[in-house]
């Protein structure tokens, strides 16, 4: 999951997928229309059952892409799955006890929200990115404090690890993200609901991420 050669697409799947085959024939294509960096399996309220079901479903299908597979709160499930790494918040469990859980050779992002405090915690702890958000509000986060777009510059200018913006992000309002320095965008609604699919949508973010690279 490199940045290296400029900002990427960070996907985050539904919080609830109700025809999983279905969602998956809808992943392949979507993965197939572009660069993604890595898939975030986002299931909220649901069983361990149902995540696991996900995961052996999914995950071949982003590694048919060469596309991570990264799981949201659950390291220890995460470890069990074989999952590419781990998503974990503030209020979920420290980075560390993250890492020992799925090990030294899993991706491990830690959610910072506004907290340039806790981001610097997180990176001097060792993790493989900060994430930085809401930048907008977003269908899952209405009341939210947006974050300064100035804070995700001064952590590109200052610090090698990189970093996500996620919040209510979209084709139409990316370009002030990427243009801040944010290595990975990361969006839900934003390609989903796409007006003309979710295929269409991850081409429109690659272009506009390749014209702000040429600019």
């Amino acid at each position: 999951m490199s940045s290296e050669t400029g900002c990427r697409l960070y996907l985050i799947t539904p919080e609830k997928i109700p025809d999983l085959a279905g969602f998956g024939s809808v992943l392949d294509e979507t993965l197939a229309a572009g660069d993604v960096a890595c898939v975030q399996l986002r299931l909220k309220d649901v069983d361990d059952a149902t995540i696991s079901a996900a995961v052996k479903l999914l995950m071949p299908v982003c590694h048919k892409h060469d596309v991570a597979l990264i799981l949201n709160d659950r390291p220890d499930l995460a470890a069990q799955l074989g999952c590419d790494g781990v998503h974990v918040g503030p209020d979920d469990m420290p980075y560390a006890e993250a890492r020992r859980i799925v090990g030294p050779d899993a991706t491990v992002g830690v959610t910072c929200k506004d907290s340039r405090h806790l981001a610097m915690e997180a990176a001097d702890a060792g993790a493989d990115y900060v994430a930085f958000g809401a930048i907008f509000p977003s269908a899952t986060k209405k009341d939210i404090t947006p974050v300064d777009l100035e804070m995700v510059e001064i952590w590109s200018e200052t610090t090698n690890v990189p970093c996500v913006a996620i919040g209510g992000l979209t084709v139409e309002n990316c370009e002030a993200v990427v243009k801040a320095g944010a290595d990975f965008v990361a969006v839900c609604s934003g390609v989903w609901n796409f007006n003309h699919g979710p295929a269409a949508a991850v081409r429109d973010f690659n272009a506009t991420f390749r014209k702000l690279r040429g600019a």
